[in-house]
């Protein structure tokens, strides 16, 4: 395995600005294949395979991934008359980003890692392998951003983790207001 997936050069992070790039990642499969070419590029095929799927229902969903910039080919080969397709993340991390589509559009609103992490983890969590933290701090707007950036370098480091073991972790965290209560300043 290589030390530093998924073996093939890509961008680091990519805004999600279309709302069709957001859309395309919100399809649980499509975000499976994208899990998946962190690993290492793929054909359709193999793709197929590892998600016990036909191969023309995850040839339409890489192809969606494609033409939206979330894939691209990054190497072929010919297997007798056929060149074989290998695809590839076009970035390690995709996050959808504050501001409107270039195209004047609003991005969609219907993509939620933390319902994809809940949907996702609720084997772990009647099997008693589920760990997680939720905590609150009344903190400004600065110190949030400043946080989120130290987290989107721990998911970047878990990203370029060597592929090794037999079973694939799930990694959720994130930073949002809430409606929490507060105690009034003190005296």
């Amino acid at each position: 395995m290589a030390d530093n997936p998924p073996g093939y050069e890509l961008a680091d992070r990519m805004a999600l600005t279309e709302p069709g790039q957001v859309k395309a990642v919100g399809h649980p499969l499509r975000t499976t294949i994208l899990q998946l070419l962190h690993e290492r590029a793929a054909t359709v095929t193999e793709l197929a395979a590892a998600v016990e799927r036909p191969k023309s229902t995850v040839a339409h969903h890489v192809d969606v991934l494609a033409r939206n910039g979330l894939l691209r080919v990054v190497r072929t080969r010919k297997v007798r008359a056929i060149e074989e397709r290998f695809y590839g993340r076009t970035a390690r991390l995709f996050y959808v980003a504050a501001e409107t589509a270039s195209t004047g559009g609003e991005v969609t609103g219907d993509f939620n890692d933390f319902e994809v992490a809940a949907r996702e983890s609720a084997a772990a969590f009647e099997q008693g392998r589920l760990w997680g933290f939720i905590r609150h701090a009344r903190i400004s707007e600065d110190q949030a951003s400043e946080f989120w950036a130290r987290m989107a370098a721990l998911v970047e480091e878990f990203d370029r983790l060597p592929r090794s073991g037999e079973t694939v972790y799930g990694f959720a965290i994130g930073v949002y207001p809430t409606d929490y209560p507060a105690l009034p300043a003190s005296d």
